[in-house]
């Protein structure tokens, strides 16, 4: 596969690279394993997608998309408290 170059802040790749050591990788290694491992959103959705049909399936569990919202709403709330901590 050919190689890319991405230009980012020199302070990032600085901070990749130390992370990237820190776990016995290359810079270049890190970046293809964390490309490999991250979702795109629609991979993310589609996943959401499939875990609301087997909770369907499983116990009913169905929100509408207004529940949906307060849900996520109260997810983030509890995030940022828990990121204050």
């Amino acid at each position: 596969m050919p190689d890319a170059n991405v230009r980012i802040p020199a302070d990032a790749r600085d901070r990749l690279a130390d992370i990237a050591a820190a776990e016995g990788l290359s810079l270049r290694s890190y970046l293809a394993r964390l490309a490999e491992t991250l979702l795109t959103p629609a991979e993310r959705a589609e996943r959401a997608t499939k875990a609301r049909a087997v909770l369907r399936e499983w116990n009913g569990y169905d929100p509408a998309e207004h529940e949906q919202a307060e849900l996520d709403a109260e997810l983030d709330r509890r995030m940022t408290d828990a990121g204050a901590a």
